[in-house]
């Protein structure tokens, strides 16, 4: 038990049972992926600092050289995964103060990231290419994923129990653990949970594809005696196949969910939609994500407001 550890054990041994203690079972299995990270990059550049001996100049020194191989969100994060186990050491009395006050998060300088997604004409270009028999096939997955904007891991969860086709809606409750050993898994957060409108031609598509399934199975996951495994990096080659063929600018799945968004944004739907449709937990996400797309609009809003002014007259 945490209670019997006494200040001269080892900082790293602690973390790791404190992480068994309170997170394993209590969080999802990515969350707590993260805290094991952490919990290795402990091992690599704190080995031997007891409980007792961390200082806030020791702290400081752990997060700057963490801080050497990351960026500054990275090591924010890295921060918040070590202050609640620290918290309640100091509580229990292993450490005598908060070594982690005003402590200062500093990071390498982010690399500067555009998101790769395809144009209207290119989207259209790749939908028209796509193989879409009676049969269920990575050619539907991708097909739903560019109508929709969902994550790899929603559209992977889908059964035939989601659709409601006379509404024209999709709803999303759940993830595919795809990483795991299969099985469904809760959304990324309370806003993933949503129901997303689907047009009336893939309302049709997908009321013929899905009719003989079984309505609580997913769609896109085979399944034998046990569920197939199933790898991001075989819808990503076909789809990498299909750019490449059809000359059009090389994207992922993910690169699908970026393509629906810039889609909707340039055409005039507001950031709080695309945000409710996106299952992003604020709006703040959806500006952060696609603030190049955002800023190219407000271009095009200010030649809008000059013309205007020019009428005037």
């Amino acid at each position: 038990m945490l209670d019997e550890t006494k200040a001269t054990a080892l900082f790293v041994d602690y973390y790791a049972q404190w992480v068994q203690v309170y997170k394993e079972g209590a969080i999802r299995e990515v969350t707590l992926a993260k805290y094991k990270m952490t919990q290795a990059w402990l091992k690599k550049l704190i080995p031997e600092l007891q409980l007792c001996n961390m200082t806030r100049i020791t702290y400081q020194q752990l997060i700057n050289d963490y801080a050497q191989h990351h960026e500054r969100q990275t090591t924010m994060d890295f921060h918040h995964q070590l202050k609640g186990a620290i918290l309640d050491a100091v509580d229990e009395g292993l450490i005598d103060r908060d070594p982690t006050r005003k402590v200062i998060i500093k990071g390498k300088t982010p690399a500067e990231k555009k998101i790769k997604y395809l144009n209207q004409f290119e989207l259209h270009t790749l939908l028209k290419s796509l193989d879409l028999g009676k049969e269920v096939n990575w050619d539907w997955f991708i097909l739903l994923v560019a109508k929709t904007g969902m994550r790899f891991s929603e559209a992977l969860a889908l059964t035939p129990k989601d659709f409601d086709f006379a509404h024209q809606t999709l709803s999303i409750s759940k993830t595919w653990n795809y990483k795991g050993n299969g099985g469904f898994l809760p959304t990324k957060n309370k806003s993933s949970v949503r129901k997303i409108q689907i047009d009336w031609q893939t309302v049709m598509q997908f009321a013929e594809l899905t009719k003989n399934l079984p309505p609580e199975e997913p769609i896109f996951v085979k399944k034998q005696e046990e569920y197939e495994p199933i790898y991001n990096s075989t819808v990503n080659g076909i789809l990498e196949r299909y750019c490449k063929k059809l000359q059009i600018s090389t994207i992922s799945v993910h690169g699908l969910r970026h393509t629906h968004a810039s889609i909707l944004l340039f055409a005039g739907v507001s950031i709080g939609s695309v945000a409710r449709r996106l299952g992003h937990a604020s709006m703040t996400t959806t500006q952060k994500t696609y603030l190049h797309i955002i800023q190219e609009l407000e271009n095009q809003d200010i030649d809008l407001v000059m013309r205007s002014l020019a009428n005037l007259t």
